[in-house]
């Protein structure tokens, strides 16, 4: 009999401990998915999560969740009607015998003219769930009708790709990884103790016929040894492809041999490991105070009511945060107006530019491969969310169909940065003197989702002048390529390396962020137009002035979707209205808002490269649809591995009348990535925006008669005495 080594003995053990003892997605341990600190691996896309921060929110039992009656055609499936469906789905004759792995399972939302019709106190529309599963190999996308109890629609395998990525597929891709003899010897080695390993699991992409037919997943590992930032220390060349469903190992790639695994010093981030203070003066802690409470309420689990502001918002497993049913209240009449139907994160598209076989796979979509809500940790209390913070706890559903809870997942606040709303002074020369001004105090809705090792902070804020902030921010840890340089002098000039040296070893691999944001805006109502609003240079004619040019604003009103896919260009400048031709301002301007871009980015990669196809959706900024309830993720129903046959691209390409009817709104927010030091070992978060604006939506300023902030009515706060 072939003698089995200690370490081999010691793998096998291990990994038998991780398949028999593993709790995952129990409910009792809600927001950590199922981890705990006896879990070897606890892993989504690419993390493994480390326990014991000084920050470390403390696990609660489920909080601000819904009742067991939903109070709202919108409201998210409540723990009832999940563990219905699951009956319904295994009285089901096709699952009867084996109950098959779900990977999504939401509420199937109902007819948007239903919803619209809807006032509370109404019977709610009849509740639906919306479910994706696997079984033997075939995706199969279901609809349970929760009142008839029966599943009323059945499609197998609808498209190219495979649905969302769940923990037991991870934990699959991991166990085969690791129970693998020629992996071993090589992570052996590279010189990396098994007791110090962590593997990630990044996503395959398609890259052709090779890679079709099975869902396969990439493996590949780091050392932890002295750090819990493994990110930073990974062994360079070694790639491990597993068939997820076959659980087997398919190729395994294992080069760049004599690269060094970068060192543990300077990589720990947590705020105990610093050993000393930074220097610079010392910051007081400062906290926005609210000596009267909280100015908005939450009712009914989801409804959000702030100043002149109402809205729906519930955490969705695929998007992380929905807000819907937007309206604002008019400041002159109290009528309170539709601005937006439905707002969400449709697709995250983040490539890296390296094409080395350990890293060309690596262009992630994050939403349709992870899933933005099941990756959102717990937020930190008095860090990422101020005091005076309301916490909303997600409801989800694991691969057995079971509920589980992720705890804290979205916060909502009021912010008040000493921004100004509006103001007007005027010089003592025309005997007027006044100083008039008003704070801008806004509401925010926030969520943030450790998609492996970046980290997306969301924030959706609201100002009582109507406008509607949308705010991506990225913090995290880089991706990091083992290099044998420790420094720019040793790099030689023929020698081009695939981003910066952020430290000894360790190169930032330049990469891009693309986030596709599905706007369904309904100003006073569904039927909306797109008027592109150009900036066109105009000559003046000999002696007519003694100018010589100026802008004109020339409108142009997109009949069909291809007249509304825009790419931004700094000098060829527009505005992009959406506006609704049958509400009319007084002077006769039509009802609209406005989208304002911030600064953003384009895709550069080739159009016909394999992942740009996938995400074709971030071939222009803006584009606009008409209303279709199935097009909602802006990369597909089903991403991980799609070909990009169902897309936001595909779709408009079908060019269909956009004019005075139900149309969305997709933009593309985008950030390249150059790395530098100061990115390492965690990144200062970097942010951009974009908002949409009133325009002609209000008879004139809506927050003229807004009230000045007075000394008493806020309470002066004075250091204790140190006496």
């Amino acid at each position: 009999m072939e003698t089995i080594s200690c370490f081999r003995l010691s793998v096998i053990l291990s990994i038998a401990l991780f398949i028999f003892a593993r709790p995952w997605y129990t409910p009792s341990k809600p927001g950590l998915l199922g981890c705990t600190k006896s879990t070897p691996w606890c892993t989504s896309k690419n993390r493994r999560t480390q326990l014991g921060s000084v920050l470390e929110t403390q696990v609660s039992q489920p909080k601000n969740l819904p009742t067991d009656t939903p109070l709202h055609p919108l409201d998210p499936l409540t723990i009832p009607e999940i563990k219905k469906v699951r009956a319904i789905l295994s009285a089901y004759a096709p699952f009867s015998w084996t109950f098959p792995t779900i990977h999504s399972l939401s509420l199937d939302e109902p007819d948007k003219s239903r919803v619209l019709e809807w006032i509370k106190g109404d019977p709610l529309p009849p509740r639906r769930a919306s479910v994706i599963a696997l079984l033997n190999g075939q995706t199969h996308v279901l609809t349970v009708d929760l009142d008839l109890g029966l599943v009323i629609s059945h499609d197998n395998n609808p498209g190219s790709g495979y649905p969302t990525l769940s923990m037991d597929d991870i934990s699959v891709a991991l166990q085969v990884t690791l129970s693998n003899e020629e992996v071993n010897k090589s992570i052996m080695a590279r010189g990396v103790a098994y007791s110090d390993l962590s593997c990630i699991t990044p996503s395959a992409g398609w890259y052709g016929p090779n890679e079709e037919g099975k869902r396969i997943i990439k493996v590949q590992c780091y050392s932890s040894q002295g750090t819990p930032n493994f990110y930073m220390r990974p062994i360079e060349g070694l790639t491990v492809t597993v068939d997820i469903d076959k659980r087997e190992v398919v190729k395994i790639s294992n080069t760049d041999r004599g690269i060094p695994v970068p060192k543990a010093t300077n990589t720990d981030y947590q705020y105990m490991a610093q050993d000393k203070p930074m220097e610079m003066e010392p910051l007081n802690p400062i906290s926005i105070e609210q000596p009267n409470g909280q100015s908005f309420r939450v009712e009914d689990g989801h409804m959000v009511k702030w100043a002149n502001w109402v809205f729906h918002i519930k955490p969705d497993q695929r998007a992380g945060m929905i807000i819907s049913r937007a309206m604002v209240r008019d400041s002159v009449t109290g009528e309170l107006r539709s601005v937006m139907y439905k707002g969400f994160a449709s697709e995250l598209f983040v490539p890296y530019m390296d094409i080395d076989e350990s890293w060309y796979f690596k262009t992630y979509m994050d939403a349709g491969e992870f899933g933005l809500g099941v990756t959102a940790m717990p937020l930190v209390h008095l860090n990422d969310c101020p005091r005076y913070s309301y916490y909303m706890d997600g409801l989800f559903v694991a691969a057995d169909g079971k509920p589980f809870v992720q705890s804290n997942m979205i916060c909502i606040f009021e912010r008040y940065a000493g921004d100004i709303g509006w103001r007007h002074s005027e010089l003592p020369v025309n005997s007027f003197e006044i100083r008039e001004s008003r704070p801008k105090v806004t509401l925010v809705a926030r969520m943030a989702a450790s998609v492996g090792n970046y980290d997306y902070i969301f924030d959706w804020e609201f100002q009582t002048d109507g406008l509607i902030s949308v705010k991506v921010g990225l913090s995290g840890m880089l991706m990091v390529k083992g290099t044998p340089y420790e420094n720019v002098y040793q790099v030689p000039i023929s020698k081009e390396i695939s981003g910066s040296l952020v430290s000894e070893n360790v190169i930032g691999v330049v990469h891009d962020h693309f986030i596709t944001f599905h706007i369904d805006m309904d100003i006073d109502g569904p039927n909306n137009s797109f008027v592109e609003v150009n900036l066109v240079k105009e000559e003046t004619l000999p002696g007519e002035s003694p100018r010589k040019s100026y802008l004109k604003a020339k409108r142009h009103v997109a009949m069909m979707e291809e007249d509304a896919r825009i790419k931004l260009k700094l000098y060829d400048p527009s505005e992009f209205h959406l506006v609704n031709p049958s509400r009319r301002s007084r002077l006769g301007n039509p009802a609209g808002y406005k989208v304002v871009p911030s600064g953003t980015a384009a895709s550069l990669l080739d159009l016909n490269d394999p992942p740009q196809i996938r995400s074709a959706f971030t071939n222009n900024q803006i584009w606009v649809t008409p209303y279709n309830r199935t097009e909602q993720w802006a990369g597909g129903l089903l991403v991980y591995q799609s070909k990009g046959e169902d897309t936001l691209a595909v779709w408009s390409e079908r060019n269909r009348p956009i004019e005075n009817t139900d149309i969305v709104l997709w933009y593309t927010l985008g950030f390249h990535h150059i790395p530098s030091q100061e990115d390492f070992p965690v990144m200062p978060t970097v942010s951009s925006s974009f908002a949409l604006k009133p325009v002609n939506f209000f008879e004139s300023n809506p927050i003229l008669r807004s009230k000045p902030n007075f000394k008493k009515d806020l309470p002066v706060c004075r250091p204790a005495s140190s006496s």
